[in-house]
């Protein structure tokens, strides 16, 4: 057994799953996800979000895969009976990707799913997420890096039904530099620009939202973006304010066994002293903020 404070784990993502009463803890788990040759996903169970089983090896490259590095940002959604993993891959002289895998227990073991990156070929890509609309279509929204296109970009994909490939053309939602708290980054390998990471949607009682990451102040922050139409397509409208600006990030929402809406998000943004943290938020006006109280 171990508790969250030991996990070193960035991107978390939580399963709740209702039928056996316990959680599902996902995240980039390799000690350096940076550098060297990637190992795989671990995943952990708890009854409580405190103590945790595990770590569980999720997924294992088999023979011959296609990615050596950069293991990033795995979620799980159970969509149509099974268990679709979201996860981004790297591989030298290949553009970054999300590719689907998919297994029939949320420990897995995972296995490719899509014939490589469901992202486009020739673009630096990451942290995809599933959403399905309210025409049960599903959609890939994901990051055009910044690294690529200096003002990162969020984007929507359609997926096939069988979530096995895309089902058309890339859309841009919106570019990172419109939400006014973002500011920009310098890296000595890629000079200034504007990061957005981490997408995920959640839908309250009458909209529905985006929460994604980017840099405030040169520290890791959380922000809100809002859906005008209440449609993937937007208009998005940025929250001015970030909803949690401590050096942390790379966010998601779930609901607990007991019913209260949840923030997973890891912080510092440092490894290898990255923790998940988990933060009690309450829908206000349709929209959301931390629970005050």
């Amino acid at each position: 057994m171990i508790t969250t404070d030991q996990i070193q784990i960035r991107d978390p993502f939580v399963l709740t799953d209702e039928a056996n009463r316990c959680y599902y803890l996902y995240g980039s788990t390799d000690k350096d996800i940076w550098k060297g040759r990637a190992t795989g996903f671990d995943a952990y169970r708890s009854k409580d979000l405190k103590v945790w089983e595990g770590p569980f090896p999720a997924f294992r490259p088999p023979a011959g895969f296609w990615s050596q590095t950069n293991y990033w940002a795995p979620e799980v959604h159970v969509y149509k009976g099974r268990y679709y993993m979201f996860a981004t891959f790297k591989a030298e002289g290949v553009c970054r990707g999300t590719q689907i895998l998919v297994a029939d227990d949320p420990l897995g073991p995972f296995v490719p799913h899509s014939d490589g990156p469901v992202t486009p070929r020739d673009w630096e890509c990451l942290d995809g997420t599933l959403y399905v609309d309210d025409a049960g279509q599903p959609w890939m929204v994901f990051c055009h890096e910044w690294v690529q296109v200096k003002d990162g970009t969020i984007c929507a994909i359609p997926l096939a039904d069988d979530l096995s490939r895309a089902a058309g053309e890339p859309v841009r939602l919106f570019a990172a530099s419109e939400a006014p708290w973002v500011e920009q980054v310098q890296s000595p390998r890629h000079g200034a620009g504007y990061v957005t990471d981490g997408p995920f949607m959640y839908r309250t009682a009458g909209k529905l939202i985006m929460i994604w990451s980017s840099f405030r102040g040169g520290k890791y922050a959380q922000g809100i973006a809002v859906s005008e139409s209440g449609s993937v397509m937007g208009p998005w409208r940025q929250v001015p304010q970030p909803l949690y600006e401590s050096d942390g990030g790379h966010g998601m929402i779930f609901r607990t066994l007991d019913g209260r809406i949840m923030l997973a998000l890891h912080t510092p943004n440092k490894t290898p002293y990255e923790r998940a943290i988990f933060i009690e938020l309450e829908e206000a006006e349709g929209e959301l903020r931390v629970k005050q109280g």
